[in-house]
């Protein structure tokens, strides 16, 4: 019989119940597609996160990502999770730690500070679509429930990816960003036809000096109605902004915090950073605390 050894951690906060909850199997060799499957549905967190012993000698590990329905390719705030998890099982020093994903080998960061651990993850290579065509836009405005006067004309509506795509919504108000109730059936159809399983409305109506955006992030396609707080949505959400030139990126950096889940009480906060190269995004990082809710075992 084996042990395998689980976690719950809530990333992107210090606080336990907020943030965002992650499952992370630390010790996953020998599991089957369909045993992590099972695992993650049975955790029924937006993500479960499997560790595995490197297969090469091009990285430290194997990092592979569940939702409680299907398999995805990256996932920030269950990186952000399994990380910390291992840090902690091992007690390791500040390092970096090279995994292999789904979207290639990437460098995470684990920091170790005052006896905790924050993570930076380096994210995939960032992409970004055309505008969407108009009926697309109305579609998706319909579904979401919103209207023309609501969006903020600064910010075209466009796929944007690090490895998992989001579409990106800009709107004016926050009020108006708590109060969304989407029609989750035609967000998950559209998902087909534009080939983006998210959709990640933002505002930049913030009464925080330290929070520069506020959003939701939906989709249905994959399982999660609303995910608490987005890694794979506030990452890309950094590039769009440096691309787009909607906001000063001069001295060829930018930064900022994300805050998302105010609405579903899962509060949490994403710090994003973003290196420039010829006025486009050529690194994006997300960093992100974390707090355990619970440390089991299952027995196989």
């Amino acid at each position: 019989m084996k042990k395998l050894i689980v976690y719950q951690v809530d990333s992107f906060t210090k606080e336990r119940f907020k943030g965002n909850p992650a499952g992370v199997v630390v010790n996953a060799d020998g599991l089957s597609d369909e045993q992590m499957q099972l695992i993650a549905r049975e955790l029924n967190n937006s993500e479960t996160a499997f560790l595995f012993s490197p297969d090469d000698y091009d990285c430290d590990g194997v990092i592979r990502y569940f939702t409680h329905t299907t398999e995805v390719p990256t996932c920030g705030h269950a990186t952000i999770a399994a990380m910390y998890a291992k840090a902690i099982e091992e007690n390791l020093d500040s390092c970096v730690l090279r995994f292999k994903t789904q979207i290639g080998v990437l460098p995470f960061e684990i920091v170790k500070e005052d006896g905790d651990y924050p993570v930076v993850m380096t994210q995939g290579r960032f992409e970004l679509s055309p505008t969407l065509d108009d009926e697309t836009i109305g579609r998706l405005t319909t579904a979401l429930g919103i209207d023309n006067t609501d969006l903020d004309k600064r910010c075209p509506i466009q796929i944007a990816s690090t490895g998992h795509s989001k579409v990106m919504i800009g709107i004016k108000s926050r009020e108006r960003l708590n109060s969304l109730e989407p029609n989750y059936s035609a967000l998950s159809g559209l998902s087909g036809q534009i080939k983006s399983n998210g959709y990640f409305v933002f505002t930049f109506d913030s009464d925080d000096k330290d929070i520069l955006t506020y959003g939701r992030m939906f989709a249905p396609a994959i399982g999660i109605n609303e995910d608490p707080v987005t890694g794979n949505a506030n990452g890309p959400l950094g590039g769009y902004l440096v691309q787009n030139k909607i906001i000063d990126t001069s001295d060829g950096h930018f930064e900022f915090n994300g805050g998302q889940g105010e609405k579903i009480n899962r509060f949490g906060v994403v710090n994003v950073r973003v290196k420039i190269d010829n006025g486009k995004p050529a690194l994006i990082q997300i960093k992100g605390d974390a707090a355990v809710v619970f440390r089991a075992e299952i027995v196989t």
